[in-house]
């Protein structure tokens, strides 16, 4: 598989996790077939787009890494002034032929962006180079957040830091920022939407409102606890079936597995996640050079993040903040996003090989 640039290892491994996907997008779409038949062409086109981009060097990559970053900024402001408006976000632009959400991009475009202006420095990091990193990070968090999508604000803020974190950083400024945005909290409080707002307080205490802001989180509970041990069996899960779990479907498909497979289900499930983590860890401590190890640790900690928040939001330890279940969960751009990340990966791993022969 090497002249395919084809890291067999994680393909099998995304490729188990995807099928778990579709196994219970089956029955969390109470049987629609034609849902399934759209997440199927997605996964498909997902993982062309994946293997199109194992092909590109990473230094090819790194090249063009300023301008994708630009373009993306281009592209996030453009939603503004003409993005299409849905469920109360402005998030998408209209290309005629289909819609396409530039923030996605971003996703990776940002840590690119940040581990080539880093690999360019001495590490660890000087505090002027951090900062302006730290710009680099800010505005486009602060673009998608005014959209509003705080979900992908957190992702691509946490992508752009995990290369902060990667390259060295001190714990002393780490433990340092911690602490002033804890005491700015208050201030950012009065920043925060209505429904941001409702947000935390609904995570605090869902049962204020069980009926409405905390009905969320309060089925999805349910739906995992009644799981137990063994789970229900597939397509047995009371809730999703029965219409009481709402985005069943997507941000909360994980509920819907816990409560058909159980622990022992949630155990298999999060290892398959835990073999890509660390599968991906190895190949970022295996990349030739600094930019190559910073963006692939930064993908690596990235898809961590994606299944904490999710994981998180759902069994309400976070609040809902409207984050996919990675690779499980319907959709599309996302999918798209999380794959091309793999693809990077690849890239990284086995034109590496190539380079040592």
């Amino acid at each position: 598989m090497q002249r395919l640039h084809i890291d067999v290892t994680l393909l099998v491994l995304l490729i188990a996790l995807s099928s778990m996907g579709l196994f219970i997008l089956m029955s969390s779409g109470q049987d629609d077939v034609s849902l399934l038949q759209r997440q199927i062409t997605r996964l498909g086109v997902a993982f062309f787009a994946m293997l199109l981009i194992a092909q590109i060097p990473p230094h090819i990559l790194k090249i063009f890494t300023p301008w994708l970053f630009l373009a993306g900024i281009v592209l996030l402001l453009s939603v503004l002034f003409v993005g299409d408006i849905g469920k109360g976000a402005q998030r998408w632009l209209d290309l005629g032929v289909f819609r396409f959400q530039p923030s996605e991009l971003l996703k990776l475009a940002t840590p690119m962006m940040i581990a080539w202006y880093i690999a360019e420095r001495r590490l660890p990091p000087k505090l002027k180079h951090i900062v302006l990193a730290t710009i680099f990070i800010v505005i486009p968090t602060a673009l998608i957040a005014k959209q509003p999508d705080l979900g992908t604000a957190i992702l691509i803020a946490s992508s752009g830091l995990a290369v902060l974190f990667l390259a060295g950083i001190s714990w002393r400024l780490i433990l340092g920022v911690a602490a002033s945005i804890g005491a700015l909290a208050p201030v950012l409080w009065n920043y925060m939407k209505d429904y941001q707002q409702q947000r935390v307080l609904t995570f605090l205490n869902p049962e204020d409102d069980p009926l409405g802001a905390g009905y969320h989180i309060i089925q999805s509970k349910i739906a995992i606890g009644s799981g137990g041990i063994n789970g229900k069996g597939w397509m047995n899960g009371s809730q999703a079936r029965l219409e009481f779990l709402p985005e069943s479907s997507t941000d909360f498909i994980f509920a819907v597995f816990s409560e058909e497979f159980g622990l022992i289900g949630c155990i298999g499930l999060l290892s398959i996640y835990l073999f890509i983590f660390i599968r991906s860890i190895y190949i970022a401590t295996q990349a030739q050079d600094t930019f190559s190890r910073l963006l692939a640790g930064s993908l690596a900690f990235t898809f961590f993040i994606y299944l904490f928040v999710n994981v998180g939001m759902v069994t309400g330890i976070l609040p809902v903040v409207g984050v996919p279940l990675p690779l499980v969960s319907y959709g599309g751009t996302s999918m798209v996003t999380i794959l091309l990340g793999f693809g990077i990966l690849m890239s990284i791993h086995t034109h590496r090989k190539l380079l040592s022969t």
